[in-house]
């Protein structure tokens, strides 16, 4: 243990004394760290807000949209409908409890005296509230829930400040494409700045209201009877859609796709994993970098002080503890770029989740975990050793003689 303080000593003395050429090997390190740390903990937080979602949904939910969803673009901009035939199919399935439908349309909307384009949602409230509540998280900060059929509607909480001037309040009306609504509660948020931009209305007047054919939807949402198995009931949905389509439009393509809750959170866990490791490349690149630094730092070093070795061995100083000081010198220099990046991670990590929950895109934590910043710190220190190594050994294996006699 005194020897190990003694090189620690020795070897804070030497990066003082070169100490711009070790702040900026130290740059290296903790630039990489600082990549690592920072995506990797709001990966992680956008990993646990969509498992929270997910689990929030429910086991017994399937959710069926038009669109292949292996093709997200053909998934959500291609246009198709789900029609009244397909929505009596799926709740003709055996194991099918409820159908909840959603509709969704940009419209004109105005607010006191200012006008702006937003989505509007139609919901069927007497038969839908209760999945929503149940299964979906809906929940009122404000207000009430419309009553089914009349003029009421309910908001997210974008709408409340993030879209008009003024700030939108209960009970004061609001204008849908020349038709006057009275809001009666605010929703809290669903995890999203899309969900929260909504305006929601009973689906009868959604139709009235955007000129849609009755019926129809662009989402249906299956609660599977108590006891059925939910792989089975979306097999089951999956099969008595393609022979209905498939009459209809007369091609063996499938354009609809039927996902249960548990794959929807495959599909985004699978998605993030491939975020992750992307992420882990591109840092891994940049510590590489800072590492090779490190081992150019170590080799001038090595060429500089090969008088000071040779003084040293002369003196009786054994070929470890020549080693040891190059190699504490240079994992205390991936340690200081570790701890800088770590620190400075955790620190922008935590400014874009602050910001997030002010301009919200998307609701989520940054997760920094006491795994994550001992990783940051354990690999900076090992990366460090690894890198100086090699000129830690070429500076024990120079002979007292020659490293004198190179100098005279």
């Amino acid at each position: 243990m005194a020897e190990i303080t003694q090189y620690s000593k020795i070897a804070f003395k030497n990066l003082k004394t070169r100490s711009l050429r070790s702040w900026l090997t130290i740059l290296g390190i903790l630039i990489g760290v600082f990549l690592i740390i920072s995506l990797l903990s709001l990966s992680e937080g956008i990993k646990a807000t969509i498992t929270k979602q997910l689990r929030s949904l429910g086991g017994e939910m399937i959710f069926i949209m038009p669109g292949d969803i292996s093709n997200p673009v053909s998934l959500f901009m291609g246009g198709t409908k789900l029609e009244k035939e397909d929505l009596e199919i799926i709740k003709k399935t055996e194991g099918v409890e409820k159908v909840l439908t959603m509709s969704y349309q940009s419209v004109v909307a105005r607010y006191k005296e200012e006008g702006k384009t937003i989505f509007l949602g139609g919901v069927p409230w007497e038969e839908g509230k209760e999945i929503l509540e149940r299964y979906q998280g809906w929940s009122l900060s404000k207000g009430r829930w419309p009553t089914p059929a009349k003029k009421e509607v309910v908001i997210g909480q974008q709408v409340v400040k993030g879209i008009f001037k003024e700030e939108v309040k209960v009970d004061n009306d609001i204008v849908l494409k020349g038709v006057k609504f009275k809001i009666v509660g605010i929703l809290n948020s669903l995890g999203s700045k899309t969900d929260d931009s909504f305006i929601y209305l009973d689906t009868v007047l959604y139709y009235g209201l955007t000129g849609e054919k009755k019926g129809t939807a662009q989402m249906a949402m299956v609660k599977i009877q108590d006891g059925s198995s939910l792989d089975k009931v979306a097999e089951n949905i999956k099969e008595n859609l393609q022979e209905t389509r498939k009459r209809r439009t007369g091609t063996d393509v499938a354009d609809f796709s039927v996902i249960t809750s548990e794959r929807m959170g495959d599909i985004a866990g699978s998605i993030l994993q491939i975020i992750q490791l992307a992420v882990v490349a591109f840092a891994g690149i940049a510590i590489a970098v800072g590492g090779i630094g490190i081992m150019n730092t170590m080799f001038t070093s090595v060429r500089e002080r090969t008088r000071e070795i040779g003084i040293m061995k002369a003196v009786g100083a054994r070929n470890s503890a020549v080693l040891s000081i190059f190699l504490v010198e240079s994992g205390i220099i991936g340690l200081s770029g570790g701890l800088g990046g770590t620190i400075l991670g955790a620190i922008f990590a935590k400014a874009i989740e602050m910001y997030g929950q002010i301009h919200p895109l998307f609701y989520f934590k940054a997760v920094i975990s006491p795994g994550l910043v001992s990783f940051g710190l354990i690999f900076s220190f090992v990366v460090g050793c690894l890198s100086g190594f090699f000129p830690a050994r070429k500076a024990a294996s120079l002979r007292p003689v020659e490293a004198l006699r190179r100098y005279e």
